[in-house]
């Protein structure tokens, strides 16, 4: 499986981004995809995931401003950021899990400026 991210850039507080993950390879193995982001200093935590079937789970931080969402057809999840905070700022990463495996694709950085 093979991650493609994109997106990402710098905002101010209050403004939004998106940002874009295609999947490549074996996607018949893919359970679900999600989003993790890893700020300066802190470790890789859990934004936001979803299943193929559409069942999503957020981070608490997260909720009521961002979506996750995806398209089957082109093997494409999203993650729409609204409402951007600075504490929103980080590195984001795509993730896909199989039954055994947990795939990452590149990070795409994130800013939110005060």
């Amino acid at each position: 499986v093979q991650l493609q991210a994109s997106g990402g850039g710098l905002v101010q507080a209050g403004g939004s981004l998106g940002l874009t993950c295609v999947a490549s390879g074996s996607i018949g193995s893919i359970n679900g995809m999600g989003w993790y982001r890893q700020a300066p200093g802190k470790g890789r935590e859990l934004v936001a995931t979803i299943t193929w079937g559409g069942i999503t789970d957020y981070v608490d931080s997260v909720k009521g401003r961002f979506t996750i969402s995806r398209d089957n057809a082109k093997n494409t999840v999203y993650l729409q950021m609204n409402s951007l905070k600075p504490e929103d700022t980080a590195v984001y990463y795509c993730a896909a899990d199989t039954s055994t495996l947990r795939y990452w694709g590149q990070g795409t950085l994130v800013t939110v400026s005060s």
